[in-house]
This record gives C-alpha cells, structure tokens and sequence, in this order.
C-alpha cells in the first residue's frame, strides 16, 4: 500500500514539473508573439503586455515547482503533506481544473486529457494521504476554552 501511494505521488510530482516547464514556455512564446505584434490593446504598450505574460509565465510555472517540490517530499518521506502544503496542492488542483477548461476551448482535446490527467493525479495523491487528525490531547477540553466551570460560576452548595 505504501510502495503504490509513494509511486503515485512521485509521479505527480514530475508530471507537476512537466507542466511547469509546458506553462512557462507556454508563456514565453505568447509573450514574444505579443512582442512582435507591435499592437496595443485598450491602450497597453506591447512592452507592458509582454513583460506582464512573462511575469505571469513565471509565477504560475514557480507556484507549480513549489507544489512539486511538496509532491516529491511527501513521496519521499511517506508523510501526508501539512497544512500548508496541502493547501498548495489543493490550488494547484483547482488551477489545473481551471486550466483543463480552458486548453479544451483553446488548444484541443489532447491538452485537455493531459491536463486532467494531472488532476487526477494530484486529486490522488491528496486523498490517498488524508490529513492527519488532531492529537487526543487536544480534544480534551482545558480550563478557558468556555465548557469548564470556575469556582465563581459554581453554585454555592451548602450555604
């Protein structure tokens, strides 16, 4: 069970690393193709367009090495991802869902299928390590937290 949840998230994360690389140079040749044009649009210089499709370019494909890097660690340690990391792997599912939507109007069904392909897989990865539960301690309620009584919210008894 172990091995088959380790191979999974292993190949998550180069399929993740894969896209990356696809997103940013995705975006580079956009940029370059609008740097080209010479055309401004709504009054944006070309050089505006082109640095900010670069710069998006560049976000997207870090913010997917950095869930990557989340996917290899848990696939080498065999420990659920943490809160925030989990989180991260959480939007990296939806921005592949958003993207699947897109590719399908866009670029065609064979982008489609790739891009779900590695939804699924980061969909997978999250439930085959579900999150891990709150120690029992922490289930104990403690003095402050409003269910346990003081000594002035006791009635008197005997008085």
């Amino acid at each position: 069970m172990n091995r088959g949840r380790r191979s999974v998230a292993a190949v998550t994360a180069a399929a993740v690393i894969t896209g990356a690389a696809a997103l940013g140079a995705l975006h580079w040749i956009l940029g370059i193709v609008v740097d080209r044009q010479r055309m401004s649009l709504a009054g944006v210089s070309p050089t505006t367009m082109t640095v900010s499709t670069w710069t998006a370019g560049a976000l997207l494909a870090v913010f997917l090495l950095l869930c990557a890097a989340a996917l290899a660690r848990t696939a080498a340690t065999d420990r659920p991802p943490g809160r925030y990391r989990r989180a991260a792997l959480i939007g990296c599912a939806v921005l592949h869902a958003v993207l699947g939507a897109l590719s399908a109007a866009l670029l065609g069904w064979w982008v489609f299928a790739a891009v779900m392909t590695v939804f699924g897989l980061v969909v997978l990865t999250l439930t085959m390590y579900p999150p891990v539960a709150p120690a029992a301690s922490s289930l104990v309620p403690q003095l402050g937290d409003g269910d346990a009584e003081t000594a002035e919210q006791r009635p008197q008894q005997g008085h």
